[in-house]
C-alpha cells in the first residue's frame, strides 16, 4: 500500500482481499465472534497509509470488508480517531443472502461497483465492501468520475476489462507470467546465460503493481510506477486477461464485457493500450458464492527409498487399506497416488525418495483421525524397508465445499452506506442489450506442412491457469500469426485431454479469441468440489497451464 502511494501518481487505490477460499475463513472467524468477518490485515496496512492517503488526495476503494462491511467501517472510524485523521467512510452492504441458503456456511451475491460510485459521489474518502466482483472495484470509481449512467455499455466493459487486469496484482506486472526467463534472454546473449538469468531474477525480485489510467471513453492504459520492478507487455496482459475467465462474454453485474472484442497495443515500455471494449447488458441474475463445511479430511505421507519403490508402495497400500476395512468405520473417501520423485544412483537420500500420499475424507472426524493415524502408526515396525512418514497424521481437519447459485438481480437489496449514515438503495435495472454475435471466429488457414521436432508446447505458448468453483480454466496464447496458424488447428479438445491425461474422463469446452490469439478452454469437474475441498494435488489448478506447456508434441520447426 505504501509502495503505491508513494511511487507516483494515483487517484484512487483499490485493493481485492476477496477469494472463494477466504470467504470460507472469514466464515470460519465470524462463528468464533461475530463482530468479526472482515480482512484484519487491511486495518494493519491502513494504520501505517492512512495519513499519507490524506495527505496525497489518495481514496481507497477495498472489499475488505467481507462478511461484515459495517464492522470494518466501524473499526477504520475507531483507527481514524485514534490516528487524529480526520476521515469520511462509506460502506457497501446487501450482499449477505444467509437467510435464503440456511444450509451454508456463507452465502454472499457478488454486487457490481454502482455502490461503490454512490458512496464516492457522496464524498468518500474510504469506501469498504463485501462480496462484490472484483472488477467492481474499478467500474465503481471510474463511473463516479466520468459520470458513466448504467447503460453506458461499452465504457463499462473497458472498466470491467482494466479492473480484471488489475485485480491479482503483480500478475499483470511479470509475476507468474510463462515467459518471464525471456526478459533476461537479450542480456544473456550479450554477457553470457548466467547474467541473463541473474537479469531475469532482478527485475523480478520485487514487481510493482500495476495500475490502469482509465479514460472517458472505457480505454485504458495497463502501466506501473517508474522504478519499481517486474514489467507491462503485451503478453503479461494477455495472461491476466485469459485467468480464471471462460468464454467470450465475461458476464458480471455491472455489464457483458465482449473479450472477443479487447484489443491489445504496446504503447511504450512498460504501457499496454487497451480498447474496442464492447459491452452488452449484463445479465438477470447475480452469481451468490456459496461455502459450507464438507467434512473432515486428513492425509499422511509415506516416503519410499531406494530400490523397489512401486512393491513398497504396493505393500504399504495393501496393509493400510486392509487396517480401513478392518476399522469400526471406513472412511468414505480414499485416494491414493504415487508421486515418483526419486531418481537412481541419487547423490543424497532426499533424491533417492518417493512419496505415496494418502488422503481421506468422511462427514466423521473421528473416522479420519484415530482411524488413519492408527492404521499408519502401527505399521512403523511392519511394513517395507526404510519405513518413514513425512509427519505422523494428526485429528481430521474440516475442509470446505464451494458452490455457486445464482438468483434475480431485482431480489437483492444493494445497499450504499454513506459517509452521513444514509442508505441508500441502488437500483437494480431492468436493461437488455445484446451486441450481434459476429460470425463463428473464422480459424485461420493452417500452417503450411513442413518438418517437425518433438518438444516442449510451452516453446512456442503461454498459458496461464487457475480455479472456478470445482473448475480449471486453461488460456493459451501465442505470440505470432504463423504461431497462431497452428495452434488453432493443433489443440483440440481431444489433444488437450491427451497432453493432460487427468482430464481424460472430463468435459473439456474450448474458446477462441482470435483478436488475443488466445484459446480458452474449461475442463469442467477437475478440482471436485473446490479448492478448499483440496480434491487434488493442485487443488486450484495453478500448475495446469505450466504442466501443459511441459507437454511434448511435435511443433513445426518454422516456429522452433
Amino acid at each position: 500500500m505504501r509502495e503505491m502511494l508513494t511511487g507516483g501518481e494515483l487517484d484512487v487505490l483499490t485493493g481485492d482481499y476477496l477469494a472463494e477460499l477466504t470467504m470460507l475463513i472469514l466464515g470460519r472467524d465470524r462463528l468464533k465472534d461475530p463482530g468479526r468477518g472482515y480482512a484484519k490485515t487491511f486495518l494493519r496496512q491502513l494504520e501505517e497509509c492512512l495519513g499519507l492517503a490524506r495527505e496525497r488526495g489518495v481514496r481507497i476503494v477495498a472489499n475488505a470488508g467481507g462478511l461484515n462491511p459495517a464492522g470494518l467501517a466501524d473499526a477504520v472510524r475507531e483507527l481514524a480517531g485514534r490516528l487524529g485523521i480526520d476521515v469520511r467512510v462509506a460502506h457497501v452492504e446487501g450482499d449477505d443472502l444467509r437467510d435464503r441458503f440456511p444450509h451454508a456456511l456463507t452465502a454472499n451475491a457478488y454486487l457490481g461497483g454502482a455502490g461503490i460510485a454512490a458512496c464516492l459521489d457522496a464524498g468518500a474518502d474510504i469506501v469498504l465492501t463485501g462480496r462484490v466482483t472484483d472488477a467492481a472495484l474499478v467500474t465503481g470509481p471510474a463511473a463516479a468520475h466520468f459520470g458513466w449512467g448504467p447503460t453506458e455499455y461499452d465504457r463499462l466493459a473497458g472498466a470491467v476489462v482494466a479492473g480484471h487486469v488489475l485485480e491479482c496484482g503483480s500478475q499483470a506486472t511479470g509475476g507468474n507470467y510463462a515467459f518471464f526467463a525471456e526478459h533476461g534472454a537479450m542480456h544473456g546473449a550479450m554477457h553470457g546465460a548466467m547474467h541473463g538469468a541473474k537479469r531475469t531474477v532482478e527485475l523480478l525480485r520485487r514487481p510493482g503493481y500495476p495500475l490502469a489510467e482509465i479514460h472517458a471513453d472505457g480505454s485504458s492504459v495497463i502501466t506501473k510506477h517508474d522504478r519499481t520492478g517486474g514489467f507491462v507487455d503485451v503478453g503479461t496482459v494477455t495472461a491476466q486477461l485469459l485467468y480464471e475467465t471462460q468464454g467470450a462474454r465475461y458476464a458480471g453485474p455491472d455489464v457483458t464485457a465482449r473479450l472477443d472484442t479487447v484489443a491489445l497495443t504496446q504503447e511504450g515500455p512498460d504501457r499496454v493500450r487497451v480498447d474496442g471494449v464492447r459491452g452488452e447488458a449484463p445479465p438477470p441474475t447475480l452469481k451468490v458464492g456459496l461455502n459450507r463445511l464438507g467434512g473432515f479430511r486428513n492425509e499422511v505421507v509415506f516416503v519410499l527409498t531406494g530400490l523397489d519403490i512401486e512393491a513398497k508402495a504396493a505393500l504399504a497400500r495393501a496393509q493400510i487399506e486392509d487396517a480401513l476395512d478392518r476399522a469400526k468405520s471406513r472412511p468414505a473417501d480414499v485416494r491414493w497416488e504415487l508421486v515418483r520423485t526419486d531418481r537412481p544412483d541419487a547423490p543424497t537420500e532426499e533424491c533417492a525418495s518417493a512419496l505415496l500420499r494418502l488422503v481421506v475424507r468422511d462427514a466423521d472426524a473421528d473416522t479420519v483421525g484415530r482411524t488413519l493415524s492408527g492404521a499408519a502408526i502401527e505399521l512403523a515396525l511392519a511394513s517395507y524397508p526404510g519405513f518413514h512418514v513425512t509427519a505422523p497424521p494428526g485429528k481430521g481437519s474440516p475442509y470446505g465445499v464451494f458452490e455457486a447459485a445464482y438468483v434475480e438481480r431485482d431480489t437483492v437489496e444493494h445497499i450504499a452506506v454513506l459517509p452521513d449514515g444514509e442508505r441508500r438503495t441502488i437500483p437494480s435495472g431492468a436493461h437488455t442489450r445484446v451486441l450481434e454475435d459476429p460470425p463463428a471466429p473464422a480459424l485461420p488457414p493452417p500452417l503450411p506442412a513442413g518438418p517437425t521436432r518433438r518438444a516442449p508446447l510451452g516453446l512456442v505458448a503461454g498459458a496461464r491457469s487457475g480455479d472456478k468453483g470445482g473448475d480449471a480454466n486453461v488460456g493459451v496464447w501465442v505470440r505470432s500469426d504463423d504461431a497462431w496458424r497452428w495452434l488453432a488447428h493443433e489443440l483440440t479438445v481431444e489433444r488437450l485431454r491427451d497432453l493432460l491425461p487427468e482430464a481424460a474422463g472430463l468435459r473439456v469446452v474450448r474458446h477462441d479469441l482470435p483478436n488475443l490469439r488466445a484459446l480458452n478452454f474449461v475442463v469442467e469437474g477437475l478440482l471436485g468440489e473446490g479448492v478448499a475441498a483440496q480434491a487434488r494435488f493442485d487443488p486450484q489448478a495453478k500448475g495446469l497451464g505450466e504442466w501443459l506447456r511441459a507437454r511434448h508434441l511435435d511443433i513445426p520447426e518454422v516456429l522452433l
